[in-house]
């Protein structure tokens, strides 16, 4: 049986026939990619996609608590430090960032990791990771492999950027790029799309589809051969990551006496009406488990909710930073029963249709994305932690061209954090009325990777209002 008969035969029992009309109009080599592309697509997981995500109903939220937060302070941040250090030391970590996006919000042609992102020197956000990533190594004396979940659209760019910029100093082999699946996009009864002729209208699965991807690319495999236990996983717009802090790994691990699973850094929601997920515990027979409610599903009184000490009960703010043991990575990959859930959302997309060839620019939504969250494996973790930082030390992210999460809150941020660990040493820093920082301050990882690393160095004694300072 040829490929087109088996393709035809695969989309009739998925109810997607339609798929293949003016298909015999494509030349040879277009027939041939676009019968891959079909045949690349989970269409028998098409239909429990859409019955589940169409069957999702609102969250009983009642027995929700604030979640267990550990916070820092000098005896357990020690304590957790030594424990990551070992780990660090012994090969056993590995970073993951996940890094498919492009810089479209920004207006940045190109991967979102080859952004400009720090304050005066423009290192971009990949640079920013590699040079923590070669401190690290440097420090501990090892190897770190740093796992990159792309997608199919930057893929390419993001592996030429990688070996134009010579890797950043670090060996070529502890790269390893993994480009995450995609799903197609329908119309509301269930039809898949296509995005012109010979192509079908898809999307990336999400962050969720990390694990996905780890595993169909063999590369949980390679971590396993390799000895690696843990993976600090983060996403690729945050500038002020801690990309392996080992008090964060330390923490993770010796969750409730036991081995942790997946474990997440918080910091607090700036004010109730902020839109960001937050870290709840929830009951369940077999003790709390951690998850996540998006700030769309969080009741306006829960949000507002105040502890005795007049905090947000409901405010710690997910950024998007956890250790995932490779273990509990395996599982989520290979049970048939344990599967991340599906979401979908109501967008425009552009399409077209082969029987009359109209190409269609909708003016509304006219289709579903499906994707996954990588935060919906929290529940699914039996043993867990949640670490308090600080936006000021490790969250300032560049997600949009102006306004909050953008280049100049980053900025702002950034300098703050740098001139805080300067002061720790006594340089004088100049401040606005406001307290912030009234200078754009850089202190690159390979000059320190925390504030206690500036008191071996010999900065300058102090900083004039207005000025540029880079170390």
């Amino acid at each position: 049986m040829d490929r087109m008969q088996q393709t035809k035969e695969r989309l009739d029992r998925a109810g997607q026939a339609h798929l293949l009309v003016g298909a015999e109009k494509l030349g040879a080599p277009e027939l041939v990619r676009f019968l891959n592309e079909i045949n690349s697509l989970p269409l028998e997981d098409l239909a429990g996609m859409l019955a589940q995500t169409s069957s999702q109903k609102s969250r009983d939220l009642s027995a929700l608590a604030p979640p267990n937060i550990i916070h820092h302070n000098a005896a357990n941040s020690q304590e957790f430090r030594e424990v990551g250090e070992e780990l660090i030391r012994r090969a056993k970590v590995a970073a993951f960032t996940v890094a498919g996006g492009q810089g479209t919000r920004l207006g940045w042609r190109g991967p979102k990791g080859t952004y400009p992102a720090t304050v005066v020197t423009g290192k971009p956000l990949f640079r920013v990771f590699a040079e923590q990533l070669l401190a690290t190594e440097r420090r501990y004396s090892v190897r770190i492999p740093w796992f990159i979940m792309t997608s199919p659209q930057n893929d390419a760019d993001t592996q030429a950027f990688f070996a134009d910029n010579n890797y950043f100093g670090r060996h070529k082999q502890e790269h390893i790029f993994i480009p995450q699946g995609v799903v197609p996009c329908t119309d509301a009864d269930g039809r898949i799309l296509l995005s012109d002729a010979g192509h079908v209208a898809t999307n990336p699965d999400g962050h969720g589809g990390a694990i996905r991807a780890l595993h169909q690319t063999g590369a949980l495999k390679e971590m396993v051969a390799r000895g690696i236990t843990q993976l600090s996983y983060f996403q690729v717009d945050n500038p002020l990551v801690r990309v392996i802090d080992p008090v964060f790994i330390g923490a993770h691990v010796s969750a409730k006496g036991s081995s942790g699973e997946m474990s997440s850094k918080c910091v607090p929601k700036r004010n109730a009406a902020e839109k960001v997920g937050v870290l709840c515990n929830f009951p369940t027979p077999k003790g709390d488990r951690t998850t996540v409610i998006e700030y769309s599903d969080l009741p306006a009184a829960m949000a507002q909710q105040r502890d005795a000490g007049g905090e947000l009960a409901f405010g710690a703010a997910n950024i998007a930073v956890h250790v995932i043991s490779v273990e509990f990575a395996q599982r989520l990959a290979l049970s048939a029963e344990i599967k991340l859930p599906w979401h979908r959302a109501h967008k425009k997309v552009p399409c077209f249709d082969p029987a009359t060839g109209a190409h269609t620019q909708p003016d509304k939504p006219n289709a579903f994305k499906f994707e996954c969250f990588i935060f919906d494996a929290l529940p699914l973790a039996q043993s867990s932690v949640t670490l308090q930082t600080t936006r000021m030390e490790e969250f300032a992210p560049i997600k949009n061209a102006e306004g909050e999460d953008s280049p100049a809150s980053s900025h702002r941020i950034q300098s703050d954090r740098n001139g805080a660990w300067l002061e720790s040493v006594g340089v004088i820093i100049p401040r606005r009325t406001d307290g912030s920082v009234d200078a754009k301050i850089e202190i690159g990882p390979l000059a320190a990777l925390e504030a206690n690393d500036l008191r071996n160095r010999n900065p300058a004694r102090s900083i004039r209002r207005g000025e540029e300072f880079v170390m």
